[in-house]
């Protein structure tokens, strides 16, 4: 079986993406990820495009990559230009990678309408380029740009355009669908017909602009490609690209594919989630074997079955990508839910117990209250309602002050608090007041639990749930935290926003204290 090749270029059409915008530093930072993971080739830049990705070439060249091959991006030579005298080639041998991808025009209109050259004009710039970059030692990639529109309308000259990038030394061509607008059928069809034609090895290049990116690309290497491009997550332009973080466990562990190791695909999810932290997106939970929803139960009867035999609601195993299976608490919950999450967190609890919360869970959701994305918030309910719980600490009062103060808004809080037999009274000053609260819930309780010193507040989220009754509305407060060791979720509920996210906050210092119990 031949290996699939993998071609990363989420740094450089990725990036192309709205709104998402990489330093240096992050560029290499995933770089190094990209080849932990496995990947065959990372398109690192266009160096004749901007200083940062010619900085980029010189800077990767200082890290050791064990599975990768860096790859320079640009495009053929302009017309007005030789070869030899074109900025955009030369700025390509500077890069000094030992492949280059370039991209070339096959759709006919691309060179009357936008060049405005003649088809031949746009042949021999391919030609030129091509055996140029191959005189100064370069492997090179043919993109053939918008092949597929191309081919529909003029089958003889898109053909044309990959024949002479064969004959002038390309060792892969990659067919684009730069547009993203080829269904799967058309595709599958030019596939064949230009695998008779052509010798060179073929890759795919898709855009999801009708949705069809990551089918696409599958149904590529099916009729076969052996090259798939793509992007983590699906950055891009757009639509965005085929989202590899979808196309290689498809491939793996549905097709059997050679491509990627077991133990390299189980990095996936945290490629994935790492890409989102540095491009500062918020993940998307619905995205299929990474998403933070991809084996996530909320249906009685789906838990029930789950437990038993866990392919009766699952299409894989999430541990194959690094995911994991979560069970969701809701009023939809049955005692199959609250059953597998006590047992979980450990916590026993007899069967009577367990109806009781399952009623009591009805009544809070039905309040507002929502424990989907509050695992410990749920975690503390479930303890409480065991014998012989005891806080480690209670909250006596609280105040918060925002004045303004020489041009500024200044936020401060003062919490008083019980903690073992002593009476604690602090204060803090925040960027807002719930940011003061929060330092000045650690400052009091700090001293008494060092372990606290590494508890960070990394989300908070507010849902009015009533905006009809105005400022008087009930407001559900969801809080992520985290320390060294993970991160959980938290809720409060309250028509006072201010109290709602003390809630949320105290339920998180508290499932803090509870899971290092021991180291307290």
């Amino acid at each position: 079986m031949n290996k699939i090749e993998v071609y990363d270029t989420t740094l450089r059409d990725g990036a192309q993406g709205e709104s998402i915008s990489f330093s240096l530093d992050e560029k290499i930072k995933i770089c190094q990820r990209l080849d932990n993971i496995g990947i065959d080739f990372i398109e690192g830049g266009w160096p004749g495009s901007n200083p940062k990705d010619v900085a980029f070439f010189k800077e990767i060249k200082k890290k050791r990559l064990k599975n990768s091959k860096i790859i320079a991006f640009g495009s053929t030579r302009r017309a007005k230009n030789s070869a030899g005298k074109d900025k955009n080639l030369n700025a390509l041998l500077s890069a000094k990678t030992e492949i280059v991808a370039i991209f070339g025009k096959s759709w006919d209109l691309h060179a009357r309408e936008v060049l405005h050259i003649s088809l031949e004009k746009n042949l021999k710039i391919i030609e030129d380029s091509i055996k140029y970059l191959k005189r100064n030692n370069c492997r090179v990639f043919f993109d053939a740009e918008h092949f597929f529109d191309g081919y529909k309308v003029n089958a003889d000259y898109a053909l044309r355009t990959i024949f002479v990038a064969q004959e002038a030394g390309a060792e892969r061509i990659i067919l684009c669908d730069t547009n993203g607008g080829v269904l799967p059928e058309e595709l599958q069809n030019i596939i064949k017909e230009v695998r008779n034609k052509i010798k060179t090895p073929l890759g795919i290049h898709t855009h999801n602009d009708s949705g069809m990116a990551v089918a696409n690309s599958i149904l590529a290497v099916g009729s076969g490609v052996i090259q798939v491009q793509g992007t983590i997550n699906g950055f891009g332009e757009r639509c965005g690209n085929a989202d590899l973080c979808i196309i290689l466990p498809v491939l793996k562990l549905k097709l059997g594919k050679k491509i990627l190791a077991k133990e390299q695909l189980k990095n996936l999810t945290g490629l994935s989630r790492y890409v989102n932290e540095l491009a500062n997106l918020i993940p998307q939970n619905n995205q299929p074997f990474v998403g933070r929803s991809a084996f996530a139960h909320k249906g009685g009867i789906h838990v029930d079955a789950i437990s038993k035999t866990p392919k009766s609601y699952e299409h894989v195993d999430p541990t194959l990508v690094g995911n994991e299976r979560r069970i969701l608490i809701s009023e939809l919950s049955g005692k199959s839910n609250i059953l597998y999450k006590l047992e979980k967190f450990g916590i026993k609890q007899p069967k009577e117990k367990v109806k009781e919360m399952v009623k009591l869970l009805g009544s809070l959701e039905k309040e507002g209250y929502q424990f989907e994305a509050a695992d410990a918030s749920f975690n503390l309910l479930a303890r409480k309602a065991s014998k012989g719980y005891k806080r480690f600490f209670k909250l006596l009062g609280f105040r918060v002050i925002v004045e303004r103060k020489n041009g500024r808004i200044i936020s401060e809080a003062t919490v008083k608090l019980r903690v073992k037999d002593e009476t604690a009274y602090t204060v803090a000053e925040g960027d807002g007041p719930v940011d003061a609260l929060d330092i000045a819930l650690l400052k009091g309780l700090e001293k008494f639990y060092p372990v606290l010193s590494d508890l960070r507040l990394i989300d908070y989220k507010v849902r009015v749930l009533n905006p009809e009754a105005g400022t008087a509305a009930k407001v559900r407060v969801l809080v992520q935290s985290s320390d060294k060791k993970g991160s959980w979720g938290t809720v409060g509920l309250s028509e006072n926003i201010i109290e709602a996210s003390l809630q949320a906050l105290i339920d998180s210092i508290e499932y803090k204290l509870w899971k290092s119990k021991g180291t307290i």
